[in-house]
């Protein structure tokens, strides 16, 4: 049986893969001093404000943390003049917290997991964080220079955030957020998403690929069927977040071989107030019949190894190993993985 991180790497490459990769089984949620430094809420907290000067806000009984968009705590105040409005945060951080992070990694079994440093927001994510979404999608019909410079600026930063990770934690994935779409639509056209997000994302991601990582890792719980060509010229090997409505079999069919896709099991399929192993088995069973293992990974579509309601994560692991175990006789997964993570 091979290790949970050599099937993977068979998924992705067009070998052999002996199972359906388990989720988040081969890839080890890691991070980075920035993260030590920019405070975000946990649930229940209202009215953090982050490194950035984002407020951020994570009201109980909600399934996350997301920004406080009141006119008073809107970041840019006037598009034309973002300078005046966006600082980013310092990135030189005392080598003691590289040295706390770096035993994180060294701790990990790198035979059977990829070492993914964690990477949120992106680009796209950012740049409504810092004027609120309506504003910010605006923006981009009506000051386009404005724009193009706010996303240089992103850029530039998170090509430094790049520098500092690779060079001192030496990860081998990256898994890198920024939602692009609805259940239903991209947040814009193709044409207009690639004027924009296209070669920023690509020198960002050869930096990663050409500094040692070997896989990246693009989350985006969205519809972005329509933006799959791009993600491949930008460097992308596996999109995960794919929900159904992207027709996953056929996005796998199509492209698989250029790029892989790891979701097709919506939150909503199995994550809510009363879900039970029964419909974690039939949402598995459902992609899974539907797909083979080459290429894709039947995932949940959340951004990290857990999920909103307790149990249902842990639920769809066992669902794909009893999958496993019918269609390719693995009976003993668990030697060849690390302990579960469980982020969220």
């Amino acid at each position: 049986m091979l290790t949970a991180k050599e099937n993977l790497r068979q998924v992705i490459r067009g070998g052999k893969p002996d199972r359906y990769v388990n989720q988040y089984e081969a890839i080890q949620l890691l991070f980075h001093p920035y993260w030590l430094h920019n405070p975000s809420p946990a649930p229940g907290q209202e009215n953090i404000v982050n490194a950035w000067g984002v407020t951020n806000s994570f009201p109980t009984g909600t399934p996350g943390a997301f920004p406080v968009h009141t006119p008073d705590k809107i970041v840019v105040k006037d598009i034309e003049d973002w300078k005046d409005y966006v600082k980013a945060p310092p990135l030189d951080f005392p080598q003691a917290d590289w040295d706390q992070l770096k035993a994180q990694y060294d701790a990990v079994d790198g035979s059977k997991s990829y070492k993914a440093a964690f990477v949120a927001p992106g680009l796209f994510e950012q740049t409504h964080y810092l004027c609120e979404i309506t504003n910010a999608l605006v923006y981009y019909i009506t000051n386009p220079d404005e724009m193009h410079d706010l996303i240089k600026y992103l850029t530039e930063w998170e090509l430094k955030l790049a520098e500092g990770i690779c060079s001192h934690l030496h990860p081998d994935a990256i898994f890198h957020h920024d939602d692009w779409g609805s259940e239903l639509s991209t947040f814009m056209s193709p044409d207009m998403f690639a004027d924009f997000f296209l070669e920023p994302y690509k020198e960002i991601y050869k930096y990663y690929h050409d500094h040692g990582v070997e896989l990246v890792f693009h989350h985006s719980d969205s519809y972005a069927a329509t933006l799959v060509p791009h993600m491949i010229e930008m460097g992308i090997d596996v999109w995960q977040g794919c929900m159904e409505s992207n027709n996953v079999p056929e996005l796998v069919k199509k492209y698989g071989g250029k790029i892989s896709f790891m979701g097709g099991i919506d939150n909503k399929s199995v994550d809510f107030s009363g879900w039970t192993e029964e419909d974690c088995r039939k949402a598995a069973r459902k992609v899974c019949d539907a797909i083979g293992p080459n290429y894709f990974i039947p995932c949940i579509t959340q951004g990290g190894p857990g999920s909103v309601f307790p149990g249902t994560y842990a639920s769809l692991c066992k669902a794909i190993d009893e999958i496993n175990r019918e269609k390719f006789g693995i009976t003993d997964p668990d030697s060849g993985r690390l302990p579960w993570q469980i982020l969220f």
